[in-house]
């Protein structure tokens, strides 16, 4: 028995842990685990999900050979014949039917994963169909797009500087469950005890009352969808009384200011059901505060006006001189700059557009929510074979009973995934890759966003086994064997160059790009110190320098956001009596994943539908009654708990759920399969980013 550093890869706060590893028979497993209290980000935190880290390497229902669908069953492949086969159709289908007859969907822990990062990313760029999707669409598009339109990269994101402001103002986020999210904060229950030590406090505007919400210093009801208005009459207040202080660097201020003018704090009330003496008071303790930040998460992005939010969200942190300064909202200084160094584009927005509803790319995806349309519809570049990596669509994007159907017509699957789930049951190939304690890893995105300056790499905890390959070598593998087989090939020096690339492993990739970079840190320093490297607290003064725009200054109103400022004004404000359903995340969920896992599903069920008792009375219906709720796309049954932690007229769902299709070889219990709330989510409601408007979906409950 020894212990071992590894890291958390699940979500974004990649705590730092201790491994107790036992030896067995057919090689070793994880017999115990705790937070490293030496990790200078973690601090020795762990949640729930940490702890079942190794259930997922030990997990029976993993794959770890390919497999080939033959009928209802799934027969086993060697490792050269499984990537013939998949490289022989992808290229025969770009060969006949063009580029864009082929979709490639890239789920969350390809961002968690630095084999995808490096080498999973280049694999689908190797392929010139504009039929490129993610999770962003259903996340965080419209933090990326703001991100592009206001500080010229969509990763330029300043993070709360949380371990040093006053007033922390949280709209839609819920970091007691989710360890933040783009704000990579480890420890959020300690840390907000520190902050409630020094004299600070926390506000939370949130249809739910979340965990957050519930440890907040005030927590204030917000009708789903609506958010934009509170941000809007929060600015309309600060310009209004006097109580900006902008940096010099930011044009455009009066056009702001004559935007918010008449949006009122009682105008946002009858909207959002937040009192205006409260919307008013909030903009007061914002301006007065020593250090302030207001943050926003997946509740406002998730919505028709997403970008309206997250623009608004910016601009109440620049207009009160919170931008840029300590205990306000900061960029970060990461060890490998990933935005210094153009590893990550900046962006850019409607180069070209789907074919089929005309829907806007940003920075070279197209919105998951037009996928189904793209695969159903004849023509000349209709999808006819889809590759996916480490996703989950039918449970995770809007409409997904829809989307499950449209799947089934497709000529060829393929599927880079350790499980069959609710979308893989209909691969033709799935390729599994290693897990998560079997890789190196070091993170390229979450250091961009972590709330202070470390650097870690981890190397494998555990030895793969003698049949499995990493990720990175099935991306590698996959490129070779394509590119052999594609009739249009790319010019032969680029094509040398990207063969090179592929053959170089992430481990090696990582140590030439901290060699060359400018924090002095290297490769050989981190494997010295597997628990990480302090690189200090966030630091003020980095703008204007750190600005990626063309004209090195801040345009503080896009023409984006100015139109879809109007279109909020034409939209009708919510009518009485209609209910919105909203999603919700736990902390002993991993998405759509890890529901099969005994550690993280026992105790009370955590499936059923969240619902105001007024709402159940109103409508004759009782707690823990089995109800129909009705969206315009769909219907699903599922039992109903009352309980006032949800404003009236709101109804709440968990994110992930939905394991009870058929076919779909997971172990998960009865108790735990629950139904998807994606299967009520409407694919037409798209914010302006494209992002999927998976918040405020009217629906009914009966």
């Amino acid at each position: 028995m020894e212990t071992r550093t590894g890291v958390c890869n699940l979500c974004e706060a990649t705590c730092g842990l201790l491994l107790t590893i036992e030896p067995t028979a057919d090689g070793e497993r994880v017999s115990g685990v705790r937070g490293n209290p030496d990790d200078p980000l973690s601090r020795g935190h762990i949640c729930p999900k940490g702890v079942a880290i190794g259930d997922v390497h030990a997990d029976p229902d993993r794959l770890r050979r390919p497999v080939r669908r033959v009928g209802d069953t799934w027969v086993e492949l060697g490792w050269d014949e499984a990537l013939d086969l998949v490289a022989d159709r992808l290229a025969a289908t770009v060969n006949e039917h063009g580029e864009d007859a082929l979709a490639i969907y890239l789920g969350n822990p390809n961002v968690h994963s630095l084999g995808s990062m490096t080498h999973g990313v280049a694999l689908a760029q190797s392929f010139r169909t504009r039929n490129k999707f993610s999770a962003t669409s259903v996340d965080q598009l419209p933090h990326q797009l703001v991100g592009y339109l206001l500080y010229g990269h969509q990763l330029l994101l300043p993070v709360p500087d949380i371990d040093r402001t006053s007033y922390f103002l949280v709209l839609g986020a819920n970091p007691m469950a989710s360890n933040g999210s783009l704000m990579t904060v480890p420890d959020f229950p300690g840390r907000l005890r520190e902050l409630h030590a020094r004299g600070g406090r926390m506000v939370v505007l949130d249809p739910r009352r979340t965990e957050t919400a519930k440890v907040a210093d005030e927590h204030h009801f917000v009708r789903p969808g609506t958010d934009a208005w509170v941000l809007l009459a929060l600015l309309q207040v600060l310009f209004a009384e006097g109580l900006t202080r902008p940096p010099a660097y930011a044009d455009g201020l009066d056009d702001v200011e004559r935007l918010v003018a008449d949006v009122t704090p009682e105008l946002a009330e009858q909207a959002s059901g937040v009192p205006a003496g409260e919307i008013r008071r909030i903009a007061r303790e914002l301006a007065a505060a020593d250090g302030a930040a207001a943050y926003g998460r997946i509740g406002v992005s998730t919505q028709e006006f997403g970008t309206v939010c997250q623009w608004a969200v910016q601009m109440i942190n620049l207009v009160t001189g919170n931008l840029d300064r300590e205990g306000g909202v900061l960029l970060t200084e990461p060890a490998i700059d990933a935005i210094g160094r153009g590893l990550i584009g900046r962006g850019h927005l409607d180069r070209y557009r789907s074919r089929v509803r005309q829907a806007p790319e940003f920075g070279g995806e197209l919105p998951v929510s037009v996928l189904r349309e793209e695969i159903e519809t004849p023509g000349e570049g209709q999808v006819r074979a889809l590759l996916t990596v480490a996703g989950n669509p039918v449970l995770s994007t809007p409409d997904g009973a829809a989307l499950d159907r449209a799947i089934q017509g497709l000529d060829f699957y393929v599927a880079v995934d350790i499980y069959v789930n609710e979308t893989t049951q209909h691969a033709d190939v799935i390729l599994p890759p290693t897990t998560l304690l079997e890789r190196d890893h070091y993170d390229l995105v979450f250091h961009l966003l972590a709330v202070r300056n470390t650097a870690r790499f981890t190397p494998a905890v555990l030895a793969k086994g003698r049949d499995q390959r990493h990720d990175w070598e099935i991306f590698r593998d996959l490129y070779l064997r394509v590119t052999r087989r594609r009739r249009r090939k790319p010019p032969l020096k680029r094509r040398l160059v990207a063969e090179a690339r592929m053959r170089m492993s992430p481990t090696f990739l990582i140590g030439m790009l901290l060699r060359t970079g400018r924090s002095q840190t290297t490769l050989t320093e981190l494997r010295r110190h597997p628990e990480g490297v302090d690189l200090g607290p966030l630091r003020a003064g980095q703008l204007p320098g750190r600005l990626r725009t063309r004209t090195g200054r801040i345009d503080a109103l896009p023409a984006i956001v100015a139109e879809d400022v109007a279109r909020l004004r034409e939209r009708a404000l919510p009518r009485d009596g209609e209910l919105l359903l909203i999603g919700r995340r736990h902390q002993r969920d991993c998405n759509s994943w890890m529901h099969n896992t005994d550690r993280l599903t026992r105790g009370k069920a955590r499936h059923q539908l969240l619902m105001h008792p007024a709402d159940l009375a109103s409508r004759g219906l009782s707690d823990s009654a089995v109800v129909t709720v009705r969206s315009r796309v769909g219907e699903v049954r599922v039992e109903v708990r009352a309980t006032d932690d949800v404003m009236p007229g709101v109804v709440s769902l968990p994110h992930g759920y939905g394991h009870g299709r058929a076919g779909a070889r997971l172990g998960v219990a009865a108790g735990v399969a629950g139904v998807s709330i994606n299967d009520l989510t409407d694919p037409e409601r798209l914010d302006v980013s494209g992002n999927a408007a998976l918040s405020g979906v009217p629906v009914t409950v009966s």
